[in-house]
């Protein structure tokens, strides 16, 4: 008797110490407090706000600051002025790639897509007239407005010529691009795409080029908002036709004052990386950890019209951090 009362006193005291570890784990991940500075494309503001909530919820003394802008602008923050950014998500990778690595990042995750269309609401001329085929026809008229975000500040911007210099080899109209271009208001080219929405609203505009995933997102807010797909060949979401694609390329202003960058048309994918001027890299993998996951971060992207990778692909794997490896697998 002796032997198993001693027995059940060292199970008992097991299953005690056992219970205390798990509970400061869970303490310590809950006492976790500070700030996370997130920089992200204009395109994932509504996504992330709902990210943002939900993360709150789970780790209440953790505030995660955003800032939402053309992708190439927050991402010269960095470049130029060193700002203090603990994760950094972009509308297109090669931003990443092009601009960030290696001086201010390591590694790139390529986590989610789109494909661009074109917004416009009830108000909008010709809105009863115009379809996914005979859009540029609309655009070409003289009493209509249409307009895109800055190429140089954000990639919804350069993917709208991308899109008009596809659609003049798809459609074979000679010219078509050139002529596009003639008719767009130099008011109507606003630094972020985002920007457009409300020009659309108050009748100042009667089109503006965005991605899916926004046009989604803020029809649900409007209803009088609406947007036409474009065909698969000229839309940039297919990697089908990433080959095609690659026939457009527009000139960018590089990391460098006076220099230039060319960025070739390919299919829209969104990556993030953690800069290395973050000061909150513990937070940082934390709130990353939360993205990530299929059934958190993921799922709310998703439900918030973000579409996301099947698989996230992860440049620079090397470099890639090992709490975070689990998490995309």
């Amino acid at each position: 008797m002796k032997k198993i009362a001693l027995l059940v006193g060292i199970l008992l005291l097991a299953i005690s110490l056992f219970g205390c570890a798990n509970n400061d784990a869970d303490v310590s991940q809950t006492e976790l407090e500070g700030e996370v500075i997130v920089y992200h494309a204009g395109s994932l503001t509504i996504p992330f706000e709902n990210v943002e909530k939900a993360f709150e919820e789970k780790y209440p003394n953790i505030d995660v600051i955003r800032t939402p802008g053309g992708s190439r602008a927050v991402t010269r923050k960095i470049v130029e002025f060193e700002d203090k950014v603990d994760v950094l998500a972009s509308a297109d990778y090669a931003v990443i790639d092009t601009l960030m690595i290696p001086d201010y990042a390591n590694w790139n995750a390529l986590f989610a897509q789109n494909s661009m269309v074109i917004m416009y609401s009830d108000d909008s001329r010709y809105s009863n007239d115009i379809t996914s085929e005979n859009w540029y026809e609309i655009l070409l008229k003289e009493d209509v407005n249409y307009g895109h975000s800055e190429p140089n500040a954000d990639p919804c911007g350069y993917r709208s010529l991308l899109t008009m210099q596809l659609a003049e080899k798809h459609y074979k109209i000679e010219g078509l691009y050139d002529g596009l271009i003639e008719v767009r208001k130099d008011k109507n080219i606003r630094p972020k795409s985002v920007e457009l929405i409300a020009m659309l609203e108050t009748r100042a505009l009667d089109y503006a080029f965005e991605y899916e995933s926004v046009a989604m997102q803020h029809q649900l807010l409007n209803p009088e908002l609406k947007y036409i797909k474009l065909p698969d060949e000229i839309n940039l979401s297919s990697i089908e036709f990433k080959d095609f694609y690659s026939q457009a390329s527009v000139e960018l202003s590089g990391s460098e004052p006076g220099t230039t960058i060319t960025r070739t048309a390919a299919p829209i994918v969104y990556s993030l990386t953690m800069p290395t001027t973050g000061k909150n890299e513990e937070l940082a993998l934390l709130f990353l950890e939360f993205l990530f996951d299929r059934d958190q971060g993921m799922k709310i992207l998703s439900e918030s019209g973000q579409p996301v990778l099947d698989k996230i692909t992860i440049f620079g794997e090397e470099n890639f951090p090992e709490s975070l490896k689990n998490v995309v697998k």
